[in-house]
């Protein structure tokens, strides 16, 4: 809210006296509309399920996470969804999942995605969500072509204390094909969540050599991307579906902003869960190489 009493008018030399005695009129009414409150009633009596995980071709213990969404204004974490049975399926075998801890599932920790096949994940939940206690979402695996290589280079007049940029080489398929890219810095994740991971289409290098692409940019001048001589950074790719594509793409808009500035938010994410469930469950291959910073 707006208050008069915080808006500063600078009423430049070239204005005449008359004109400048005339502004507070014609500005007082826009300000004062801008002190005026609005109560918004939000409809807070739907509850649907939020589900969040994947199968890779890592072996592994893979990870489903169910919650519930909760009012806007809620000051929590969202409440998560216990004692439900899960379990994934590639049509060949069935993988239950068992909770770990209160809302998080995982699988057998020798479980591993195969390529080429589709993978059902199926929730029965003890009491329903939303109206339902069932619900189901499926993945495609898609193999992925191993990176080549991941090199660095440092352009000092991009930025005041310039910025490394991180790129890859990789032969693309000539298929139509989408991929997400996360980069680790020293084995950490330097992108931990899907409002920072890099996806993209293949559309203007499709079948061709991937010679140098870049993948990630680290700024010199900002303290979290700072890197030093020796340190190791990596490159994961995954070739992932148009499906969960368009999800991550979606979930950026609405988290990071729409350009210009007023444009309205696209339509409510979605995913591919059934009965009106919110979230995602991916299937993914994965190539991975590391570089290290060089001295500059």
């Amino acid at each position: 809210m707006v208050k008069i009493s915080d808006v500063k008018i600078i009423i430049p030399a070239w204005i005449s006296k008359t004109t400048s005695m005339l502004l507070p009129v014609i500005l007082f009414p826009v300000f004062y509309s801008c002190t005026e409150e609005i109560e918004i009633t939000l409809d807070e009596s739907y509850t649907r399920l939020v589900v969040e995980g994947a199968i890779t071709t890592d072996t592994m213990a893979h990870e489903i996470k169910l919650t519930t969404t909760t009012s806007y204004f809620y000051p929590e974490k969202a409440p998560v969804v216990e004692n439900a049975i899960l379990s994934i399926s590639d049509g060949f075998n069935n993988f239950p999942l068992t909770e770990a801890y209160p809302g998080t599932y995982h699988t057998a920790p020798d479980v591993f995605g195969v390529p080429g096949r589709t993978y059902k994940l199926n929730i029965q939940l003890i009491s329903p969500i939303g109206g339902y206690s069932g619900y189901e979402a499926s993945s495609y695996l898609h193999d992925v072509n191993e990176l080549d290589s991941v090199t660095m280079e440092f352009h000092p007049e991009w930025a005041s204390e310039g910025i490394w940029e991180v790129k890859c080489f990789v032969q693309e398929p000539p298929t139509k094909d989408y991929y997400r890219f996360m980069i680790y810095k020293n084995n950490k994740i330097f992108t931990p969540n899907i409002r920072y991971w890099f996806v993209i289409e293949d559309k203007y290098f499709n079948g061709s050599y991937a010679n140098g692409a870049p993948v990630s940019y680290f700024n010199q001048g900002d303290p979290y991307e700072k890197l030093s001589a020796g340190d190791t950074i990596g490159v994961e790719v995954n070739r992932i579906t148009k499906e969960y594509y368009d999800f991550i793409f979606q979930v950026q808009s609405e988290v990071i902003g729409s350009f210009p500035l007023f444009s309205g938010p696209p339509a409510n994410v979605k995913g591919n869960l059934s009965n009106g469930a919110i979230g995602f469950f991916a299937a993914y291959d994965k190539t991975i190489k590391s570089t290290i910073t060089p001295v500059f």
